[in-house]
């Protein structure tokens, strides 16, 4: 039978003999992705994260909402609307999914996946996979600043889209803090000549100053331009201030900005007294305001509409949904190998290089694989046309290799490239054995090679 949809602990932080560790739930990770109709889709990854305590768990409950909607006619036809209709449903019924309460206690720790995997046809025809996460808030009062930093990083690595889910305003320390773990991204940005990082959704929610910034993307827009967008001729002619600010927040603004590939601001308005302040409060759209659900329509399709989806790259290369198990288990151990330590950024960067050239090893091996026996399955060869047929294979193979993209840079995929002719090697004999044996039951070809 069916598990019913629900929010699985992935990563959880732990202290083991006085170190802080994070268990990853590998065995509950590979049933939700190792799914046969979904492990060799294009991923896409929503996640949520932000200060605790700040309805982050909430609101994505409203994005697996509008993907229940549009993937499962079941809901449609339950909340008795067709396509054409509202994706908020039925003024009275409960919010669920991921666990969400009203109070200050602590709800979320480490990071929830849900356990349902939704399938979408991109504009282009391509059929994507959609995950959603959702994290502990940081700086509550159980974690240490590690746990923090490490769930907001894994968070924002792991994602193709990452919500910063943040409370009446943009602050300084919020952008110091988003900028604790970004730095990684200048030192991949370096070596790959890519950003790290896909992109970054600021949500401000309870936004008080509609007068001046308009509630939706347009004043969100002009948050941003306000906060992050500093004229470089400025600051060269001025060469200490923009607008007054001291030089050491101009860096960390444009730091930023090249992190990600895209950023955006989206306002939201105050959901009403009945959501902020009742105890009884349990989601139904008839107890929050209507401004706030007008709000609510225009953002979460702008993020989760097939248009809008944004598919998990590494190294600007787009990975499946079975490649995205490799990265969670191998930036998890990233993280647990070095103590009570924050992530050295090289160490990072060298996870990346190795999965990127791991991958690049594996697609050539397949090529070999294929050409082999497109010359060797069917027939014999002699000697000298099975020494040509692995020669143009393992060229395939070779040029393969060389044409995936990869972080690191040449320097860096040389050991694996001899590594990947290595392993051919050991195939390379596998086959021979696999030709003799068909001497026997095809006969010889004696005429025309293998061109």
């Amino acid at each position: 039978m069916k598990d019913y949809p629900h929010a699985v602990p992935i990563v959880v932080p732990i202290k083991e003999n006085g170190q802080h560790k994070y268990s990853l739930d590998e065995k509950a990770l590979r049933k939700i992705l190792l799914q046969d109709h979904i492990r060799d889709r294009n991923v896409v990854v929503v996640s949520i994260a932000g200060p605790y305590r700040r309805g982050k768990s909430f609101l994505l409950n409203f994005f697996l909402r509008y993907m229940n909607f549009k993937v499962f006619p079941i809901f449609q036809q339950t909340s008795g609307c067709d396509t054409k209709c509202s994706w908020l449903g039925d003024e009275n019924t409960p919010l669920t999914g991921f666990p969400w309460k009203r109070g200050t206690d602590v709800v979320t720790t480490g990071i929830l996946m849900w356990s349902e995997v939704f399938c979408m046809t991109s504009p282009t025809g391509e059929e994507v996979a959609v995950i959603f996460l959702d994290t502990q808030g940081k700086f509550d009062d159980e974690s240490t600043v590690r746990d923090c930093v490490t769930v907001f990083a894994l968070s924002t690595m792991l994602s193709s889209i990452q919500m910063y889910n943040l409370v009446h305003k943009i602050q300084e320390d919020d952008l110091q803090y988003l900028h604790m773990f970004t730095e990684y991204g200048r030192l991949a940005s370096e070596n790959t000549g890519n950003t790290l990082f896909q992109k970054l959704q600021f949500i401000v929610r309870d936004w008080d100053w509609a007068y001046e910034k308009s509630y939706g993307p347009e004043g969100g827009k002009m948050l941003l331009e306000e906060k992050l967008m500093v004229c470089i001729e400025i600051l060269r002619e001025l060469q200490c201030t923009a607008e007054g600010q001291h030089p050491e927040k101009i860096k960390l603004k444009n730091h930023i900005k090249s992190y990600f590939d895209d950023i955006q601001c989206f306002l939201l308005p105050d959901p009403g007294p009945k959501a902020r302040t009742s105890p009884e409060f349990d989601g139904k759209l008839s107890d929050i305001d209507d401004e706030f659900k007008t709000y609510l329509d225009q953002l979460v399709p702008l993020i989760m509409a097939p248009e809008n989806l944004i598919q998990k790259e590494i190294g600007g290369t787009k990975i499946t949904v079975e490649d995205f198990l490799l990265y969670f288990k191998r930036y998890v151990d990233v993280f647990n190998g070095i103590g009570n330590m924050l992530p050295e950024l090289k160490s990072i960067f060298d996870a990346n290089v190795d999965l990127t050239n791991l991958k690049a090893v594996a697609a050539a091996k397949k090529t070999y694989k294929k050409q082999m026996e497109i010359f060797c399955e069917t027939i014999h060869l002699n000697n000298d046309q099975f020494e040509q047929a692995h020669q143009i294979s393992l060229g395939y193979a070779l040029e393969k290799f060389n044409v995936t993209p990869k972080m690191g840079g040449v320097e860096c995929s040389v050991k694996y490239r001899t590594d990947l002719q290595e392993k051919i090697n050991n195939k390379y004999r596998w086959w021979k054995l696999v030709n003799e044996s068909n001497k026997s039951k095809i006969g010889t070809i004696t005429s025309c090679g293998l061109m």
